[in-house]
This record gives C-alpha cells, structure tokens and sequence, in this order.
C-alpha cells in the first residue's frame, strides 16, 4: 500500500466518524413542534397555539414576541409520562389562547425550546364578519337601539341578543361604550330558545339604557362575545378543557338630535310620559296652627332623578311653610328607567280667614307625539277656623291651693252683723278677721320660704304654643320621633313630672290619646303599623289639646329640699 492509498484510506475513516458522531448527537437533541388548531379564522375570533417538546423539565417559551400581533389571552401547560417496556418517555405542552389584532396574513417566529428552534407557522386572518354573515352559524350576536335618532339626555334603549346552538361553559360580552355616552344595565338577564330558519338556539338577552349626553353623530362600537364549548372530539383545544368560541354584533349609529330652538325655560326633560300628582286630599277647613301637608310625586319615564328638578313651593300668606327632605330613587322595569321625587310640605296658619296652598306646574318634553307638554296641579284654596279652644286649654281646670282661704274673706262683707245689738259682737268679728289674716300670712310666708327655687303653680301656667306646633308639623309630616320628643315637650309645659310616653299615657282620661300612644310605641320599637297611619290617627286624637284625669292637678311642690320638720307639715 502506497502513502496515497493510505491517505484516501484515513479520509474515508475520518469522515464516516464524523458522519457517526453528528448522528448520535443529533438523536441526543429533543423533538420540538409548534401548531394552530385552525391555520384560517375571522377578526375578533381566537386561536390556539400548541407547543410540545419531549424534554423532560423544560423551561417554558418565551411568548413575549407574539405581542406584537395577538393578545395573549392566556397560557397552560402539562406534562404526559409514558412507560412502556422498560422505556420511558414524556411529552411537555403548552397551549397559549391568542387573539389577532389586525386582518391579513401573520407569521408566527420560531420559538426556542430547549435550544431546539420551532418551525414558522402562518396564519390566515379574514375580516370580521358582521352579524347577519353570522345568523345561521353555531353562534352569532344581534345588537339594536331604540330610537336612532334621539334627542340629547333621552334614553336609548339598547337590547343584545346572543345566539347559540351549543353548552357554553362560560363567557364574557363587552359592555356598550361610546364618547359622549353613558349605559346603565336594566333587569337581569333573559334566557329562553328560539328558532332561526330551521336551527333552534339558546337566546341570551340583555338590555340597557343609553343616555347620550351630546347632539350630533355617536357610534356605539360592535360588541364582541368570547366564551368556551365543550367539544369533547378535540383533545388538543385546551387539554380537552373546551373550545374558544366567539360572536361579534355589529355597530350601532346614532343621530342625537339637540334640545328644540323653542325650548327656552326650565329643565330639559325628554320623557316617554310624566307624573305630577297630589298625594292625599287636604282638609277643606282646619284650625289655626293646625298644619295642612301636601305629598307631591313627580315621576318621569325614560329618565333619572337626577335629571329631575327640584320640587319648590312657596309659604302663602297667612302661614309658614316647613318642607321636609325629597325622597328620590331611579328604578327600572327592565327596559325603561323611571325616575322618582317625593316632597312632604306642611302649612301652618297662624291667622283666620283663607289661604290658598300653592300650585305647581313642570315642563316637559313628549318623546312619544315630539312635542311639549306642561303637567300642572292647581292651587288649593282652605279655610282657616280660629284657634280650637283646647289648643290653649290644656292647663288643669281645678283652682289653686290659696282657693279656699281666698274664699273666707269675700264671705266677711256678707257677715251682718248688727253693731247696735252689742259691742261684743264687734269684737268678735275684728277677732276672727284678724285671726284669719294671721293665719294666711303665716301660710303664704312658709310656703315660699320652703320652695324658694320653684314658683307656685307651674302647672297652671298656660304652656308655651311651640311643643304642640311642633307636634303636629311632626305628625302632618310623618316623623314619629320628632312626633314623640315634641309631645312629652308639649305635656312637660303643663305638667312637670312627665319625662316619657308612658308617664303621659298613665295620666291622660281620654282613651284616644292612650291608644294613640299605644301605637305610637308599637310602631317606634316594636314595629307596628305604618307610619303615616299612625301620624294622622295621632294628629287627631290631641288636636284639641292634652285632656288630663279630672283628678291630676300635677306636682303640688317641687321643693329644692326635703322638709326640715316633715310632721309639723
């Protein structure tokens, strides 16, 4: 063998070696590979990327890069451990959700996994399709409004319907929202099956009120459904966990007309219909200082209270006026919002003859026939009566204690006696009138020497008007509790030692005014009847004033002290 033989000998050793060793190498390297579940979709559906590698322990992709082109929606992973004569094997997977940005073709770069590089995969994105493309399908979502031309401030109603023909597991659908716009979601949501041609489909229905608060053009952008079905015939969707399904409805146009040219005065209120109405009837008569309430409801449909204005009424002449706090709520029946102010007034006179409770009237706007309407309640003409005799009268009807011995002395002049028959008599008489002066001059000095901080007779000073005033403005508004301070006020003024409802009751002769109190504590702590029921039974029963026990002269003393000699009293 020659040197050249050789050579070509050692080369061909040589690179069979190398050929061996690359082999091996390579077969030490991990088998990785990357796919979509579908290489063609729509705009706004989503897409599942798989990555599987058989490296045990492998570190999990970047995805990062993806960014640019999708929305990650979500990523999972899992690993599968196979043992099979003697060998054993694992698979690592990865599923990322993806949703793309834009239409058209996309490239999906190599992944590095284990620094095992994936193949490029492709993916076909068509435009999305619009809802009647979509009727027919397994899933497809109707949007409408109502009305499309709307004026600035009225209501829209918006209804969405989400149609399919299989389980969902779960689901998200986008809210409306749109610049110069605000929604608010009415009722819950509906659930019932319909037919579409020849398809029968689960029917989810939603409704909303729309408020546009700018005239001129306004797009409501397509909402977009996405959920998850479960499809037991695709194992690689989500490790058989279900399949991404999505629904885009299409968008909405609206014209928002501004507030008409020939609406100059007061608040803008474009409603479906409006309410203004009296509740309850005032009396055709009362007394002086015997309140009148009028209840006034003001009710819109197809706007909030918020957009409401405020209920006002002015004091007439003759009387004063005490308004009580508005009650307001916005409610809805599911597809209409309506909005509620409630306001309590309460007139006073403080005068006899007649006074005349104000009107009041509210413009509007009529969405339904397009033009202005005006709601109006009439003024209210009352009588007013003098003052009832026992609204000052409460004070007890029994004289004082000096009645008796003031009587003694208005019954000497009557005493006859004949100064002729003897100067005996005479005598006597100057004794007796003498002695009986004493004896009321010693008792009037005793008693203010002992009740030095308490004047004689404070049950019978006449009461001051304010506790019963207030009592039946509190009754004539319904507040029970200003109601209950006002009359154990009211009775303290005329008797001293009442601190409570039952106190009060204890001592009252008229069975009315006990029953009334009766209720006006079950009602307060035991929770009775209604109050405005109670209030108006109650304004009644003491409207002529507090009728005591005939007996009831109130706290004869209110001594600072106790007596220094108790047995010589």
């Amino acid at each position: 063998m020659n040197a050249i033989g050789f050579r070509r000998r050692a080369r061909v050793v040589l690179a069979l070696f190398l050929l061996v060793t690359c082999v091996a190498y390579a077969d030490d390297k991990p088998a990785v590979r990357a796919w979509l579940d579908r290489d063609s979709m729509h705009l706004g559906e989503t897409v599942t990327l798989n990555v599987e590698t058989d490296e045990v322990g492998a570190a999990q992709p970047d995805f990062s890069a993806l960014a640019k082109d999708f929305n990650v929606l979500g990523t999972q992973s899992g690993q599968q451990v196979n043992i099979s004569n003697g060998t054993r094997s694992a698979k690592t997977l990865w599923a990322v959700g993806l949703e793309p940005k834009h239409d058209g073709a996309i490239t999906i770069a190599p992944l590095a996994v284990g620094g095992v590089q994936t193949a490029p995969i492709r993916l076909s994105v068509l435009p999305a399709p619009t809802a009647a493309q979509q009727a027919g399908g397994d899933i497809f979502l109707e949007a409408s409004a109502q009305p499309l031309d709307p004026y600035v401030q009225q209501q829209v109603r918006y209804t969405v319907k989400l149609y399919f023909a299989f389980d969902l597991t779960d689901g998200n659908l986008a809210e409306p929202k749109a610049d110069g716009l605000t929604a608010q979601r009415l009722g819950q949501d509906k659930s019932y099956v319909a037919t579409v041609g020849t398809r029968r489909y689960h029917v989810l229905e939603r409704h909303y009120a729309l408020t546009p608060e700018r005239s001129g053009a306004v797009e409501i952008p397509a909402l977009a459904f996405r959920g998850t079905v479960l499809d037991a015939a695709d194992p690689a969707a989500f490790f058989g966990r279900g399949r991404s399904v999505s629904a885009r409805s299409d968008a909405v146009h609206l014209e928002v007309r501004a507030k008409p040219a020939t609406w100059t005065d007061g608040a803008w209120l474009p409603a479906a219909s409006l309410l203004l109405k009296d509740e309850g009837e005032p009396p055709a008569e009362v007394h002086v200082g015997e309140p009148i309430t009028r209840t006034i409801r003001l009710q819109a449909q197809g706007l909030g209270y918020e957009q409401l204005p405020e209920l006002e009424l002015a004091a007439p002449p003759g009387a004063e006026i005490y308004p009580d706090k508005a009650d307001t709520r916005t409610r809805d029946d599911g597809e209409w919002l309506y909005g509620e102010r409630v306001r309590k007034f309460a007139f006073v006179p403080n005068r006899a003859g007649t006074i005349t409770v104000p009107g009041l009237s509210v413009r509007w706007w009529d969405t339904v026939h397009d033009r202005a309407e005006t709601a109006t309640l009439p003024p209210r003409t009352i009588t007013v009566l003098p003052a009832a005799a026992g609204a000052s009268a409460g004070m007890p009807a029994a004289a004082t204690p000096s009645a008796p011995t003031n009587a003694a002395p208005a019954a000497a002049p009557a005493f006859d006696g004949d100064l002729h028959a003897g100067l005996w008599k005479m005598l006597a008489m100057i004794a007796f009138v003498l002695w009986l002066a004493t004896l009321l001059a010693w008792w009037s000095t005793r008693r203010f020497v002992r009740a030095p901080a308490a004047p004689a007779g404070a049950a019978a000073v006449p009461p001051s008007a304010a506790p019963r005033a207030d009592f039946l403005r509190a009754c004539a508004l319904g507040d029970l509790a200003g109601a209950e301070r006002a009359l154990v006020a009211w009775a303290r003024g005329e008797r001293t030692d009442v601190y409570n409802l039952g106190q009060l009751a204890a001592r009252l002769a008229d069975p009315a005014q006990r029953d009334g109190l009766a209720e006006l504590q079950r009602t307060r702590y035991a929770r009775g009847e209604a109050a405005e029921g109670v209030a108006a039974r109650l304004q009644r029963a003491f409207r002529g004033g507090l009728r005591w026990q005939v007996d009831d002269l109130g706290p004869r003393r209110a001594d600072a002290l106790p007596a220094l000699y108790p047995d010589r009293d």
